[in-house]
């Protein structure tokens, strides 16, 4: 992952389904601070809405992260199922789509195996992302590595983003984001 073909993707962490996602609150937790960080080392943001008519508005502590113009309704389960999600995302010349989100073996994983057919390279946090159960995330962690989808944890994201260490960005994210 380098940060200058890098965008961050969060996948529909909404208000209405957030309380029944397994470790629900360590999703949000890590998804803000992958926003927060991305921010840090200027990477694009967007953040997908399913359905919000039923499911609710993405949760407030990632919903106060982005900008309007940065939060994208859907109603397929797959981003790549919208034209506007797809040009939205290709509009951004970046060919890295780190992802974070729920539920992992539905729209996570669509998303991620419909940006793999448009060519994109694929990241997946998995310490950013959730289903209602376990089982669910084992096997959509399993299915996307089958599908060749990278599967990476928000510590390898922040430190591949960065780079090197003798930098002044390092020295200034470093205390911030890294435990």
């Amino acid at each position: 992952m380098n940060a200058s073909t890098s965008c961050l993707l969060v996948v529909d962490v909404q208000d209405r389904l957030a309380p029944a996602i397994h470790e629900g609150e360590r999703v949000v937790s890590n998804a803000s601070w992958l926003v927060k960080l991305a921010r840090e080392v200027d990477l694009p943001v967007r953040l997908t809405e399913q359905y919000p008519q039923g499911l609710g508005h993405t949760v407030p502590e990632l919903r106060s992260l982005v900008l309007d113009d940065e939060l994208l309704e859907k109603i397929h389960f797959s981003c790549m199922e919208s034209d506007h999600i797809r040009r939205v995302l290709a509009s951004l010349g970046r060919r890295q789509i780190v992802m974070a989100g729920t539920e992992a073996h539905v729209c996570v994983l669509q998303s991620a195996l419909g940006l793999t057919q448009e060519g994109y390279e694929v990241y997946v946090v998995a310490d950013a992302i959730s289903s209602r159960s376990q089982l669910d995330v084992e096997y959509a962690v399993e299915r996307m590595r089958m599908e060749g989808i990278r599967v990476v944890t928000r510590e390898m994201v922040a430190f591949e983003w960065l780079g090197r260490a003798d930098t002044d960005l390092f020295r200034k994210v470093m205390p911030r984001f890294i435990r």
